[in-house]
């Protein structure tokens, strides 16, 4: 009988070792990727905070909340907003942290530290702050997770959100092409947040 409870314990061990091994391959691997010029991974610890961002309309009335987190690949932005027009609307993040409505064109351009053209079937793009396109159903809500990959949450990194003075999250009224210069042919910025801590 303790024969049989030291081999259960030898096996958990084991076990227990290789899944660890297994783990710090797997994040080592993805540090040590390389899929842009620019930095684009973000490197997780328990001081790395998710950031709340509120999304207002050209009226500057709150209608959602996008949330912003670190993840090795970049940030997931999760989108969840209401009150919009139905169908396929633009998304991306713009160079400013300033929302003045009704336009919204205080947020600058596209946040684009490396200088690329914009779109993803663009040969030469796409932006840092280029995102898939979402679409909000007919009775004006959506709900989106996006991955942005060239992108960081590290303070200090060139491609960073939280570079000094912010960033931004805007709708627009049309879908992007993802190949028209500068923007995609996105139409007018309907709704925008601040990306800031």
């Amino acid at each position: 009988m303790k024969k049989w409870i030291i081999s259960i314990g030898v096996a958990i061990f084991i076990l227990i070792t290789g899944c660890a091994d297994t783990k710090d391959n797997t994040e080592e691997a993805a540090i040590n990727s390389t899929d842009s010029s620019v930095k684009a991974l973000s490197i997780l610890d328990e001081e790395t905070e998710k950031i709340d961002v509120t999304m207002y309309n050209q009226d500057k009335e709150e209608v959602g909340t996008a949330v912003i987190r670190p993840v090795y690949t970049g940030v997931k932005i999760t989108l969840e907003a209401s009150d919009l027009p139905g169908g396929e609307h633009g998304f991306h993040i713009h160079e400013n942290g300033i929302c003045e409505a009704p336009d919204f064109e205080s947020a600058g351009s596209h946040f684009n530290p490396t200088d690329s053209k914009h779109g993803f079937e663009h040969p030469e793009g796409p932006h840092a702050g280029d995102l898939p396109n979402i679409n909000v159903d007919k009775d004006g809500n959506v709900f989106k997770d996006a991955l942005a990959k060239m992108v960081t949450l590290e303070k200090g990194q060139e491609n960073s959100l939280l570079k000094e003075g912010g960033t931004a999250l805007v709708i627009h009224s049309g879908a992007d092409d993802y190949k028209s210069q500068p923007s995609g042919d996105a139409g007018e910025r309907i709704a925008c947040g601040v990306i800031s801590e």
